[in-house]
């Protein structure tokens, strides 16, 4: 027994679209533009192939037939098209090749889905940090450049010793001549003495790259300098000025002379006599101990040229006598001695009552107020300081204290965007400086600048106060104590857009919001302006006292309505000006124009034949402005669970295309996995979200698995044909949610329902299974059945066709299991006892039974082709299947129609 199964060929039966990709590239690089298409082909002909990549609206290179085409900086491989791959290289990429590139096949003048690719140039930046010399105790900066990347922004970060003392700080930089950016970063602090050799670092990252520069601080040490003369008995004599140079690093320095701001010149090295010769002075100074070792001094001349040098010496006793005590007579010893004890009285009385009244003079001390920064910003650094002068303000200390509060230096351990106090009361960002003794333009007195560096934060330093205490080192008494006044914090408010949207009873108008946020004070000023004056705004939240939030910052917003025949023109602008005490100028926000709300349309799904993955999509319609937000969630498992639980990827969004004027719309949609490893998940399901600046809050669908869910249908009926001339054409249905509905119907011009079997099972996959099986018999000139015969006999269908039962049925092997008749049919002249209305009650009454005893049994179709007014013609078979399901919007439909060589034959 043969078979003859009939199919229908496809060209190019599966080709795996090729979706949008990104390449990016180091400049003078090579790089591929990928172009992969996947066709099911036993060969191509390259004569057949057309290719052309475009970037905007130029071509780049293009091939057909025997012309070929590529632009320079481009460059490929014909021979790879014949294996699908039509991929481009960019020959050392530059900013200029920057763009997107499309990629159109064509095969025997048959359009293939093209690709998009976006290119684009990724430049890591050069980093380098210049060294310098810095100041002890000084403000300092240190500058990090970074050159030559793209694309903005970088990020700098700053460490010391490899601990981060500043955090990754954004930085957009600026453009240069060549196309790419370049960015500054500059590090302040004050270097103490613990930081020479040290080294410190910049980092600095970009697209997921970092590159770190180390250097090592050089500390300048300034000197303490002290100006002395030797005294001389007349005033017509020259004096002797000599400069102590003090503590200082590194060893090279230079001393200058000034008197009254002008310049003194250096003294000459030598002086010339009337007779041509010169003369000179050179000075040498014994210490106390070369003093003390007495002896000899000399002093040597050396000249060019002259090999004996002239030298004098001389005895230090002549030189520096010291004068023998004289010898007294016992008489004068005591004399001298009472002398000598009166003396040193009065000196100690004169000595002890000069030295109380110096001490006191000396201690006094002369202390500033609390000098306040201007302006206090939430999140930047304010400085407060206090200025002390005196004789000996060398050993003063002074502490600070917040309200009550003793402040500590914590800028090492504390981040600056962290808490300054925690509820336990400790400290956070904190940093002390001291800078001085500095030499004031009083007589012996020097001055001292104490200082606090603090980053503010509203619940901490709303209404508090600065308090410094001034003490000598080692002395528990306060000599002097001042409190700063209260100050005010001020945070800058954050405005949103102008927020458009319709008025819930009266879609005529528009509603125009706008929000402010995170400001301080709660005084905020909102104005509404149009091209013909200002406006008066409808609804503000703005009152004198708001209630602020947690962290103490406050919120308001205010709105302003307008008729929509004035939005909708495009040509009426509006814009609001937020007044606010922390901001130097006002912000401004404009309308963007015209608004409608999308329509979002419910989520459906369908399976992917190929590799059983399944989508759900739904459509986003009539939206204005283009600019729209899909987020895909995936709901908690249970029937009842409505919970979000994590934000799922493979989403993807067609469009915005614009369909009218000032219309758009769009397609979402999510991938997912294999319905066999879904049905894990059975109580689960997905929310789409849909954002839009016309939108108070996100409109949501809500797909379960569960709901309707559409079967996987093959491309065409499989058709069997016995040797007695029955055909069984048969269709499997796989997956699906709730059971699909199959019809059959057969005949020529017109069709006739058929009556089919169905059968249902769960396949090796895991998925239901639903076969469908019909069989027929060809018959011309058939009588008419009686009317009896034509009751609905399955689905509640009528049909006019003969229907006959097989006593027997086997399996085919080459249709799968397909059961078909291979019993002797009675001729076209078969007594019609056969439908007899007996036949037709019995069924009805023991359907049922009938059912359970015939399972493996096919009802053959008779459909009757009558035959034409001329000879030997006669309408050609058709049978088609029509299959329902709530998840498909149309019925879907498989026909098998009878080949023309088969008419002819039976003919």
């Amino acid at each position: 027994m043969r078979c003859k199964v009939l199919s229908f060929v496809v060209l190019l039966a599966l080709i795996k679209h090729v979706s949008s990709n990104e390449i990016q590239a180091y400049p003078n690089t090579n790089a591929t533009l990928p172009c992969n298409i996947s066709i099911q082909e036993d060969k191509m002909y390259m004569s057949l192939i057309r290719v052309n990549w475009t970037r905007g609206d130029s071509s780049v290179a293009s091939f057909g037939g025997a012309e070929e085409q590529v632009k320079d900086g481009f460059s490929w491989d014909p021979t790879d098209f014949t294996d699908g791959d039509f991929s481009l290289t960019v020959l050392k990429a530059s900013l200029v090749l920057q763009g997107v590139y499309e990629c159109r096949v064509s095969y025997n003048f048959t359009d293939l889905p093209s690709s998009n690719v976006t290119f684009s140039i990724l430049a890591p930046p050069s980093v380098f940090v210049p060294q310098k010399w810095v100041l002890l105790e000084k403000e300092n900066q240190l500058e990090c450049h970074a050159r030559g990347f793209y694309p903005p922004p970088v990020y700098f970060s700053w460490t010391r010793e490899e601990q981060v003392i500043q955090p990754p700080f954004h930085v957009e930089g600026d453009l240069s001549p060549d196309g790419y950016y370049t960015a500054v970063n500059n590090l302040t602090f004050y270097p103490s003495r613990e930081d020479q050799n040290v080294t410190f670092g910049c980092k600095v990252s970009h697209r997921g790259n970092s590159q770190e520069v180390d250097i090592q601080l050089n500390v300048t040490y300034l000197p303490s300098v002290r100006l002395s003369v030797i005294q001389t008995r007349f005033s017509y004599t020259p004096l002797t000025l000599y400069c102590d140079v003090e503590s200082f690093y590194p060893e090279d320095v230079s001393v200058s002379w000034f008197q009254n701001g002008t310049a003194l010149p250096d003294p000459p090295a030598t002086d010339q006599n009337t007779d041509r010769t010169y003369t000179t002075r050179r000075y040498f100074t014994l210490s106390p101990g070369q003093r003390q070792k007495r002896g000899k001094v000399e002093c040597v001349v050396n000249q060019p040229e002259v090999a004996d040098p002239v030298s004098t010496s001389a005895d230090l006793d002549k030189l520096d006598p010291q004068d023998e005590a004289p010898l007294l007579t016992k008489s004068a010893k005591a004399s001298v001695a009472m002398m000598c004890i009166s003396i040193v009285l009065v000196f100690l009385l004169c000595f002890g009552f000069t030295w109380r009244r110096r001490d006191e003079k000396q201690k006094s001390l002369t202390v500033s107020g609390i000098i306040l920064p201007p302006r206090v910003i939430v999140g930047q650094k304010g400085r407060v300081s206090v200025s002390i002068e005196g004789r000996r303000v060398d050993r003063v200390q002074t502490t600070w204290f917040l309200n009550d509060t003793p402040i500590s230096d914590t800028s090492l351990t504390a981040s600056e965007k962290g808490p300054l106090l925690t509820s336990r009361g400790e400290m956070g960002y904190y940093k002390l400086h001291t800078q001085g003794p500095l030499h004031s333009s009083g007589k012996g007195t020097q001055q001292l600048i104490s200082a606090l560096t603090f980053v503010p934060r509203i619940t901490l330093h709303k209404g508090a106060v600065f308090k410094c205490q001034v003490f000598y080192a080692g002395k528990d008494k306060i000599v002097e104590e001042r409190v700063s006044e209260r100050f005010t914090v001020l945070s800058p408010p954050e405005v949103s857009e102008i927020q458009l949207a319709e008025t819930e009873n009266n879609p005529d108008v528009i509603s125009m919001t706008v929000r402010a946020t995170h400001f301080h004070p709660d005084v905020i000023t909102f104005r509404w302006f149009c091209q013909g004056g200002e406006l008066s705004p409808v609804a503000s939240k703005a009152s004198s006292s708001p209630q602020p939030n947690s962290e103490g910052f406050f919120s308001a917003f205010s709105q302003c309505k307008l008729p929509r025949s004035e939005v909708e023109k495009g040509a009426t602008k509006v814009w609001v000006s937020v007044h606010h005490i922390a901001l130097k100028q006002p912000i401004t926000r404009e309308t963007r124009g015209f608004i409608k709300r999308p329509c979002v349309s419910n989520i459906v799904s369908f399976t992917h034949a190929s590799d059983q993955t399944f989508t759900l999509g739904c459509e986003i319609t009539d939206f204005y402005p283009p600019k729209i937000s899909v987020t895909w969630l995936k709901l908690g498992d249970g029937e009842e669970d409505d919970r979000e639980e994590e934000l799922i990827e493979g989403g993807e969004m067609w469009g915005p295309m614009q369909t009218h004027p000032r219309l758009f719309r769009a397609t979402a949609t999510l991938e997912r996995k294999s319905i066999r490893q879904e049905k894990k998940n059975s109580g689960g399901g997905f929310t789409c979200r849909v954002q839009h600046c016309s939108l108070k809050e996100p409109i949501e669908r809500h797909w379960r698995n569960g709901d309707n869910a559409a079967p996987t249908i093959p491309p065409s009926v499989l058709v069997c044909w016995s040797s007695e001339g029955v055909g069984v054409f048969s269709i499997l249905l796989k997956g699906g949610h709730p059971k699909a509905k199959l019809l059959w119907a057969a005949g020529g011009p017109t069709f006739s329902p058929l009556v089919s079997s169905e059968t249902e099972e769960i396949g090796d996959d895991g998925q239901r299974e639903l076969r469908s099986v019909c069989a027929l018999e060809k018959y011309t000139n058939l009588p008419s059945p009686p009317d009896k015969q034509l009751e609905r006999h399955k689905n509640g269908q009528a049909t006019s066709t003969y229907l006959s039962e097989t006593k027997s049925a086997v399996t085919d092997p080459d249709t799968e299991g397909i059961k078909y008749i291979d019993e002797k049919v009675d001729s076209e002249d078969r007594d019609m006892d056969r439908y007899e209305e007996t036949k037709f009650e019995s069924e009805e009454e023991d359907g049922n039974k009938e059912t359970e005893d015939n399972t493996g049994a096919l009802h053959i179709n008779k459909v009757n082709l009558r035959k034409g007014l001329k000879e030997n013609e006669r309408a050609r078979l058709r049978v088609c299947v029509e299959i329902t399901h709530p998840a498909l919007q149309i019925p879907v439909y498989r026909t098998w129609t009878e080949p023309n060589e088969e008419i002819s034959s039976s003919a």
